[in-house]
């Protein structure tokens, strides 16, 4: 102890003179002057944040010439704004950032600054001529440096709202680092949306959009220590790489070496992790980039971030048990939130009950089949589809829905004809007791005692609900109130909006037939069959069940995967099932059925999108929330205008010429 107390009499600048006699230089005098701070300085030693900052403020550093340089020439803080507390009272502080708001009150001059981490109220007394002059000057979002002691607010003037609101710091210095132009933005109120992508990195400042960005960097670093701890390894993929099918067009780009070659920009590494795992890695990840060139939507860019996952030897069930315990951990580290076990719900199921593959589980409504109650009916909207092997007839019952006006339900009609449905027919149960005499609907007269009470049986209806009857082919009565499910649980406040509802999705069929009778793969053409060989495959691809598994969470579908075809024969076999000539699959596939012959093992893997989980972490439904430079809807950056006319002799250099109707269209964007 002693022999610390005697360090304790030594600056770090005369400590580090000594060191470097010694040739220590780098190592001796910051280990001394933060452990003498520790052991002396309880103050100090009780906050976590200024600890940190120990290691910032008060080494001594040496430059390549092994001369000293002060802090002060290196770091222009001591402190974020957001991390002020009542632990620091009494210290000086050197803060940056910007004016969030300026105010004066009484001859003083408060200034709400802001950084990354949070706002500070400064104060500028008047009796500080010089520094008082300069804070007249402030205007909001200049950029600024204060110097200052932090202090503890009045009992009276403490902002529990703010996260630093028991203390305020009297600047006793304040420089003006870069003023602010009239901004284009207003922070104070709603911009449109394309003001706010015009002009991204003034709307990033806002604490909302911040928290965001910040969120998801939690959550890539949470993904990254979770998979890392569980044995994975983080590989990069290429991303200039050849065009394959996987369901959205691909994103061109031109080769200048190989004229008239194009390279693709990758949809997912799906086939690359793949060769990662024959190539014996066992465990791979990546959070890539992924491109579609798809129409898009609210929750879908252009360009997206994917958490891609690929293991061998494990089989589907522990892949949805890792990946569960990821997420599950993931909510209860950034949000407390304890998701429970997920259920498990098949493909089939899913449609049935709910009208989706995602099915929002808050909802509390659900789809009922009544075809067996109206295929005798003498009204054939009911009885045709009742009747037709490829027809459904449903029912969604709506608690208290009865209260819905004419108008309601003319709108609601509206919006099912979106999906191709040809009406919504309506029974209101005005008094459930009286049975056929309590029920008012425009077909009713259609409709039976019998029917009656076994449709109110069935669905539960009380008194004071309604009944809406959708009636088509499968498809459309799917769709249609599948998606009416949902507008009415949002338009009716029936959806929890304060509960988390997470499920799996399974045994999805491996093909989906279009309307031309041409089979297509529901997932993509490497996901392997549940249970079957490939000459059953063959003799009845229909009928597949793919061992493929989504992971849903509130109606979201976050991420996806499946077991892979590890067999060349099987794989080939379903090359043929979707039409790919042996010719075609030879030049797009002909690397990975050869890879396919050198001992491939079981593998299996999913996708998750980091975009749509950290949209649905922060609370936000459109994914351009939660990404720092996003797309519009049309694919076009407003920050920077791009797309973006080529230059003529770069067009020549890669052999490409722009036709007439493509400069036409261009001129007409423009």
């Amino acid at each position: 102890m002693l022999i610390f107390c005697a360090i304790g009499r030594f600056s770090s600048i005369q400590l580090a003179l000594i060191s470097r006699r010694l040739k220590f230089s780098f190592i001796i005098p910051r280990f001394f002057e933060i452990f003498r701070l520790w052991l002396f300085d309880s103050s100090q030693r009780k906050s976590a944040e200024l600890s940190a900052n120990l290691f910032i403020r008060y080494f001594a550093f040496t430059d390549v010439k092994g001369q000293l340089v002060t802090d002060r020439e290196i770091h222009m803080r001591t402190q974020y704004c957001g991390h002020l507390n009542k632990a620091l009272a009494g210290q000086t502080v050197e803060l940056c950032g910007w004016v969030n708001r300026r105010r004066d009150l009484g001859g003083l001059i408060f200034i709400d600054m802001r950084d990354r981490e949070g706002i500070v109220q400064v104060v500028v007394d008047p009796d500080m001529k010089d520094i008082f002059e300069v804070a007249n000057q402030l205007r909001n979002e200049f950029c600024i440096k204060i110097t200052g002691e932090v202090r503890l607010r009045p009992e009276s003037q403490i902002n529990k709202g703010m996260a630093t609101g028991e203390v305020e710091v009297l600047a006793s210095g304040v420089e003006i680092i870069n003023r602010a132009a009239p901004l284009p933005l207003d922070f104070n109120q709603n911009n449109s949306e394309e003001q706010r992508l015009k002009h991204r990195y003034l709307d990033l400042r806002r604490p909302e959009m911040s928290d965001r960005i910040k969120l998801r960097a939690k959550a890539s670093s949470f993904v990254r220590r979770f998979l890392d701890e569980n044995g994975f390894l983080d590989i990069e993929t290429p991303v200039l790489t050849k065009a394959t099918p996987e369901g959205a067009r691909d994103y061109l780009v031109p080769s200048r070496v190989h004229k008239g070659s194009f390279y693709a920009l990758p949809q997912s590494p799906q086939l690359f992790k793949q060769l990662l795992m024959m190539s014996g890695f066992d465990r791979y990840y990546q959070i890539v980039k992924c491109f579609r060139d798809e129409d898009l939507r609210a929750d879908r860019q252009p360009e997206f971030t994917q958490i891609d996952i690929e293991t061998s030897f494990m089989s589907a069930e522990q892949v949805r048990a890792m990946t569960e315990n990821m997420v599950h951990d993931m909510w209860q580290e950034l949000l407390n939130v304890d998701l429970g076990q997920f259920p498990i719900m098949t493909f089939a199921e899913a449609m049935r009950r709910f009208g989706s593959d995602k099915p929002d589980l808050r909802n509390p409504l659900e789809l009922v089949d009544v075809a067996d109650l109206l295929k005798d009916v003498e009204f054939n909207v009911f009885s045709g589809p009742a009747n037709d092997p490829k027809g459904r007839v449903a029912v969604i019952r709506v608690p208290g829905g009865a209260e819905l006006s004419r108008k309601q339900i003319d709108e609601y009609t509206k919006f099912v004809g979106i999906y191709g449905a040809k009406g919504l027919a309506w029974m209101k149960v005005n008094d459930r007791a009286a049975g056929i005499e309590g029920v008012q609907s425009p077909v009713a007269k259609f409709l039976n005692e019998e029917i009656v009470n076994g449709l109110l049986e069935r669905t539960g209806a009380e008194t004071g609900d309604i009944i809406l009857f959708g009636a088509d082919s499968k498809k459309v009565v799917t769709e249609a109130m599948g998606a009416l499910r949902l507008k009415l649980g949002t338009d009716l406040g029936l959806t929890d909006t304060s509960k988390w509802a997470p499920l799996w999705v399974v045994d999805f069929p491996m093909f989906e037939e279009d309307d031309e009778g041409n089979l297509h793969a529901m997932h993509h053409p490497f996901t392997s069959p549940l249970g079957m060989t490939a000459e059953e495959l063959k003799a009845n691809p229909a009928s597949a069940i793919s061992n493929a598994y989504d992971m849903v969470l509130n109606g979201y579908e976050v991420g996806g995967g499946s077991v892979r075809i590890h067999n060349s024969d099987m794989q080939t076999v379903v090359f043929d099932i979707l039409g790919i000539e042996s010719g075609e699959q030879k030049e797009k596939f002909g690397f990975l059925l050869e890879a396919l012959k050198y001992g491939t093992p079981p593998h299996a893997g999913l996708a998750f999108g980091l975009d749509r989980l950290v949209m649905l972490l922060c609370g936000t439904e459109n994914i351009r929330d939660v990404i720092a430079f996003p797309k519009t809807t049309a694919a076009a950056c407003l920050l920077t205008d791009a797309p973006s006319l080529a230059n003529p002799a770069s067009l020549e250099e890669l052999a490409i010429a722009v036709t007439a109707a493509a400069k036409k269209n261009e001129e007409n964007d423009a």
